[in-house]
């Protein structure tokens, strides 16, 4: 893996601690969840309504993809992290993560998909779909992330196409 950077990178020191936090998009004292009003009001043949949902989750496009396949998953209710999730949205997660980490593999050319959940922007549950490029070597672990900001923005053709497939492969084993 290797940092998607020239060398010699400087080091900084950490900014002081900022105590209490700011509260986030969707926390009390926060703006509004804009996610749970999307979520209630989407129409289904708008093209920004989600790939695929149900009961309990929606799987969402991303913008500004600079990896085809790069999609991510929200719960419908308005849960913060795992540790809030109800036990039946909770129990649900794993089968549908392996079933959109399927339909992200079937594109071709991936070696592996990472998920990632950060959870510092918006109190909204939300994890990312990132899938490596086979071959893509340095953008292992950790780094895949910053190397897809760093990336030249994908077509927005092939975009599509990614995102008809993955939302063709969940239609199909709903």
């Amino acid at each position: 893996m290797t940092l998607p950077y020239a060398e010699p990178l400087t080091r900084l020191e950490p900014q002081p601690r900022v105590i209490p936090e700011p509260p986030r998009v969707g926390e009390p004292g926060g703006d509004p969840c804009g996610l749970c009003k999307w979520l209630a009001n989407y129409d289904e043949s708008e093209h920004e309504s989600p790939l695929w949902a149900d009961e309990n989750w929606a799987l969402c496009r991303a913008t500004g993809v600079t990896i085809p396949g790069v999609v991510w998953l929200a719960s419908r209710g308005h849960h913060d992290s795992f540790a809030d999730l109800p036990d039946p949205v909770a129990a649900s997660y794993g089968p549908v993560v392996a079933r959109i980490e399927r339909a992200i593999l079937a594109l071709g050319d991936i070696a592996r998909v990472h998920v990632y959940r950060w959870g510092d922007g918006l109190a909204h549950f939300h994890v990312w779909f990132y899938p490596r490029p086979l071959g893509m070597l340095e953008a292992k672990r950790e780094m895949l992330p910053l190397w897809a900001d760093l990336l030249p923005e994908a077509p927005k053709e092939v975009v599509a196409d990614a995102e008809r497939k993955i939302a063709a492969a969940l239609a199909a084993n709903s």
